[in-house]
């Protein structure tokens, strides 16, 4: 197994590299060998946290739900690997029959079920998947906290929650002594910059959270292969994709083609590389469909962008 540097995630004690692979596609557009390839390869270059939650892909006609923690958990069985990684899963939303929400009971029987369908005894990284306004932050964070001291879980982190709700939890965690979020897993990319930069980032920074951002290439948007509306049909998310082709969107592919090609490098490569960068990003996430993709995604790991680089990248894609 190749060696990657690691980074700390917040003050958890995990150190992760940093890559993350999104597990959303396992189960639906990625089928288990393939996806038992794929995992392998991951972790054969030297990366370790794979990124999943109990809903995907629920959205699929026929599916329920923990489609991608069982092709993961199978992986892990057959493999032997559990120990070479990280396992981050989410609770939260919509489980259709299975209910929603961050409720303490919701919670208690979410972590079974993702436990007995990733087949292992803890998750390292439990992740509120979104914000739960019903539900009291403190009755939430105290059963994490219980799963914690049961050894189900090692640290917690939140996603999709917004500025003034994740410092209010930080700060309720301090004065009641509960566990906190170790990280947060934001909408972040070349493309969606304001949201985090100007309201999540500064909380991140000040209270020494990781960041583990989702959708770093905007829907495939960033891997360049969406050009025009003709495009979409190249893949599920291709209507997402082709949405981001104004004049910025433009500007930004324009960018990326200019620094790929004076680094020899693929656009997905140079837009991972640019987050990985980025002063607050422990890991991007981000999925791939074959070893191809994934060649390129991890190659983001090894690639370090000078500051004429950054700069261009900045200027095509700055909100202000």
């Amino acid at each position: 197994m190749a060696q990657v540097p690691r980074r700390p995630l917040g003050r958890s004690g995990l150190q992760v590299a940093p890559f993350a692979l999104g597990g959303n596609v396992f189960g639906w557009t990625v089928d288990q060998p393939t996806g038992f390839r794929l995992l392998d390869a991951f972790v054969d270059a030297g990366f370790n946290l794979i990124d999943t939650a109990d809903t995907y892909s629920i959205w699929i006609e026929g599916h329920h739900g923990g489609e991608s923690e069982s092709v993961i958990g199978q992986w892990l069985q057959r493999s032997g690997r559990r120990d070479d990684v990280l396992i981050a899963t989410k609770v939260g939303m919509d489980m259709g029959p299975g209910g929603k929400g961050l409720s303490e009971d919701h919670i208690q029987a979410s972590i079974e079920d993702s436990l007995l369908r990733l087949r292992t005894d803890h998750i390292d990284l439990y992740q509120a998947h979104e914000d739960d306004p019903n539900t009291p932050l403190d009755e939430t964070l105290g059963a994490f906290g219980d799963l914690i001291e049961q050894g189900k879980v090692r640290a917690i982190g939140a996603s999709n929650y917004d500025a003034d709700r994740l410092e209010e939890a930080l700060l309720l965690s301090q004065d009641r002594g509960l566990p906190r979020y170790e990280s947060l897993q934001p909408r972040y990319n070349l493309v969606d910059r304001e949201e985090f930069e100007a309201s999540l980032e500064p909380v991140c920074r000040a209270q020494g959270l990781g960041v583990l951002p989702y959708s770093s290439l905007a829907s495939g948007f960033l891997t360049g292969k969406y050009r025009s509306t003709e495009d979409s049909a190249q893949s599920p998310r291709g209507t997402r994709a082709v949405k981001r082709l104004d004049d910025r969107g433009r500007r930004i592919l324009s960018a990326l083609d200019a620094v790929a090609g004076r680094l020899d490098a693929r656009p997905a490569t140079i837009a991972l590389a640019w987050l990985m960068a980025r002063p607050t990003v422990t890991a991007p996430i981000a999925s791939a469909t074959s070893l191809d993709q994934l060649h390129e995604l991890i190659a983001a790991a090894s690639l370090s962008l000078d500051a004429s680089a950054l700069s261009e990248l900045d200027r095509a894609s700055g909100f202000r």
